[in-house]
């Protein structure tokens, strides 16, 4: 197993219009903290934020929820990089 616990990158994430942190955990789970603020945890005040940059960009901003693209590539891409190291 690696020796390593978690590793974390900032992205833009266009499903929300903001910059949001994937996490990747030795265990192969993920963790996005933009799925917390937008989904779990959204108040009134971040929903309102939304809808204001959806109106501007001239689109629906949601998120994907935990298994978007973007966590599974960065995860994907994280234990490639490891058994790469390995080899």
């Amino acid at each position: 197993m690696a020796s390593w616990q978690v590793t974390a990158t900032t992205i833009y994430c266009d499903a929300v219009d903001d910059d949001v942190t994937l996490m990747v955990y030795k265990d192969r789970l993920t963790r996005c903290v933009g799925y917390k603020k937008y989904i779990e945890s959204i108040t009134k005040e971040t929903a309102k934020e939304l809808k204001k940059r959806a109106k501007k960009l001239g689109r629906e901003l949601r998120c994907e929820g935990p298994e978007c693209s973007r966590v599974i590539v960065f995860r994907d891409e994280v234990f490639a990089e490891e058994a790469a190291a390995k080899s």
